[in-house]
């Protein structure tokens, strides 16, 4: 009777999930499939696919135009990075540096290209550390030749200890070619070390008329020489200009740096492949860290997300030190510290930008740690989300870099601020009291990059759209003494009490085409309407696991907060 009885509940059972089973097929027919919201957080796209033709004929294209730049009578020599002292025997990460990677690919320390157009026989030789065993089983892998040679294209490469007798024997007029065990790889013929022929002249060495133009003084050696005098990043080629000024006779120095300015101010096809995998890495970081924002304690907490995005989606490293800031903190430009607590009511800004390829995004987003913006941040956020499509509009060939865009985003700015009472007079530059830089900057393998003002807009230049309003609490109090200022302050002082401590920065990259700006950082969510619906999906997709003990019950502060709070003045 037991057992009639259990078969009969499980017979019910099989014939209420049969019927639940149709319900839900029938509901999914109707609906023509399953049309369930896509996620909120884009995951970032798989790496673009360079191959290796491709590689070779962007960096073979790139020296071709260097070499066309210095021209017959030019020598340029770009050096590798040194190394950057972390503290005591640890190094930071090594980085390339920018000139030498953009015409090699190459990421080894040690290494110097040099460019010798007027040579037919020898136009580029890189000099290459000779491995070391010993060195490799405590740094890791070195280039092989046949390894620098399938990263680069370059086919003359000598060992790196042959740079300073090639050097001294241009100084002479003298032909060099190293002995045989030294030259790793070779393209040219070797000519023979003695004369030949019934005259007895040596045979040419390819140098003949660099030699013939430094004896009219014509003869010029290019160099990467920063405009400060004691550069931190250019200092050894700078100690080699001067070395070469005392000994040389003929050449003259010159800074190469402008050649690779307006070279790399227009991107390629390849170059954008390789910046658009950094902003979508970039966008996930963002979107990621939004989604936690609302059940984090403090910023670093939210910057891990980041962090964590970064290394999952295989970047190189951040562009520039992250920038997590919450309430007062987003009212400064550059805070670095992301150490402070994120409060519920208060807006976040996050300034940050993976770098991949040596290329590198910088994106910034300002939202709701709870998802809704109040009325007061929303009326500041809405001025530089005008100004922001402002710049865009003013994004075509031919617009002066950066002042037609600036000034297009400024004025949007101070419209709004004269709106809501925090300026009395949009003609002047009490503005510039809480928007203090520029709307934009070059964007490539720096996040300040190359490229210089007063420049005429072409298709191909990247840019960042980044205008930011920052109402400081001791904006105000730090204003010279005189009567013009004390009176505004006291015409402004109700707005900038609604007001005080908002700070609001947006920054998207924008890409200049025959038809104006595209936005390389569209998917990520801009507008308000935008910004909330995402909070309020995001959070769902998103699993952090919480910390044992808040530092909030624990009554221990983190140290870096301890130390900033009681011993910094």
């Amino acid at each position: 009777m037991k057992i009639r009885r259990t078969h009969r509940q499980l017979l019910i059972l099989f014939v209420l999930f049969s019927l639940l089973a149709v319900v839900a097929f029938k509901s999914f027919a109707e609906s023509g499939g399953d049309k369930s919201p896509a996620p909120a957080i884009r995951v970032t796209p798989p790496a673009p696919v360079i191959d290796d033709n491709e590689r070779l004929a962007e960096l073979a294209s790139r020296r071709s135009r260097v070499a066309e730049k210095i021209g017959p009578n030019g020598v340029l020599v770009l050096f590798s990075t040194e190394p950057r002292v972390y503290t005591n025997d640890v190094d930071y990460e090594y980085r390339q540096e920018n000139n030498l990677f953009y015409l090699t690919n190459l990421r080894q320390k040690g290494a110097t290209l040099v460019l010798i157009p007027g040579n037919a026989q020898m136009r580029e030789v890189l000099f290459l550390p000779h491995r070391d065993p010993a060195a490799e089983t405590w740094t890791g892998h070195m280039y092989s030749p046949e390894e620098a040679k399938a990263v680069s294209g370059i086919s003359e490469i000598w060992e790196a200890k042959e740079f300073e007798p090639f050097m001294r024997a241009l100084r002479l007029r003298q032909g060099y070619r190293p002995k045989s065990e030294a030259i790793f790889m070779s393209a040219s013929a070797a000519p023979p070390s003695e004369p030949t022929g019934a005259t007895g002249t040596k045979p040419p060495t390819g140098f003949e008329n660099l030699f013939t133009a430094m004896g009219k003084d014509e003869a010029t050696l290019y160099l990467l020489l920063p405009r400060e005098d004691d550069s931190r990043e250019y200092k050894q080629e700078q100690n080699f200009a001067a070395q070469w000024a005392k000994s040389a006779t003929g050449f003259n120095v010159r800074n190469a740096a402008p050649i690779f300015a307006r070279m790399r101010l227009i991107k390629s096809p390849y170059e954008l492949k390789l910046l658009q995998h950094a902003i979508d890495i970039t966008t996930e970081a963002h979107e990621r860290a939004m989604a936690v924002a609302g059940r984090s304690q403090w910023e670093y907490e939210v910057e891990s997300e980041i962090v964590y995005t970064y290394k999952r989606r295989n970047a190189d490293h951040w562009g520039y030190p992250d920038i997590v800031g919450c309430g007062p903190n987003a009212t400064t430009l550059h805070y670095e510290e992301n150490q402070a607590r994120v409060k519920p009511g208060d807006l976040m800004l996050m300034d940050v930008g993976a770098e991949y390829g040596h290329y590198t995004a910088d994106v910034t987003r300002t939202f709701p740690v709870n998802g809704k913006f109040t009325k007061e941040q929303a009326e500041i956020y809405q001025i530089v989300y005008d100004a922001q499509e402002e710049v865009a509009k003013a994004t075509k060939p031919g617009a002066v870099f950066p002042t037609d865009v600036h000034n297009a985003g400024a004025e949007k700015i101070k419209e709004g601020l004269l709106r809501l009472g925090l300026i009395t007079d949009k003609n002047s530059d009490q503005y510039r009291i809480w928007f203090m830089h520029g709307t934009s900057h070059w964007l490539g393998m720096n996040v300040h990059d190359v490229g210089g003002r007063g420049v005429k807009l072409e298709p191909g230049m990247v840019f960042t759209n980044e205008p930011g309003i920052y109402i400081r609490a001791d904006a105000l109090d730090n204003l010279p003494k005189t009567p013009e200022n004390e009176k505004f302050i006291a015409a402004v002082r109700p707005a900038f009490e609604k007001y005080k401590n908002i700070g609001v920065r947006i920054e998207d990259d924008l890409l200049v085409t025959q038809n104006g700006a595209v936005w390389l950082t569209k998917d990520l969510p801009r507008s308000i309407a935008d910004i909330e619906a995402f909070m309020a999906r995001a959070p769902k997709e998103v699993t952090i696991s919480a910390l044992d003990l808040p530092w909030s019950e624990s009554g221990i502060l983190p140290t870096r907060i301890f130390w900033n709070k009681f011993f910094r003045a």
